[in-house]
């Protein structure tokens, strides 16, 4: 009989893309762009959620 494993749901808000590169325009003497690496805070960087169930409320 085959197990069920639960499925983990992508993150609503960063469609599964949690981290992005965001370029500030910049430029050093070399000629590369300075970028920063923004992570999704709802999913913390996962690109993933919790099931409802599991997620921890309270203290």
């Amino acid at each position: 009989m085959p197990q069920r494993t639960p499925v983990a749901r992508v993150c609503r808000d960063c469609d599964g893309f949690p981290i992005v590169a965001i370029t500030t325009g910049t430029r050093p003497p070399d000629g590369t762009r300075h970028t920063l690496r923004i992570a999704c805070p709802t999913c913390r960087g996962t690109g993933r959620t919790a099931p409802a169930g599991l997620v921890r409320a309270g203290r």
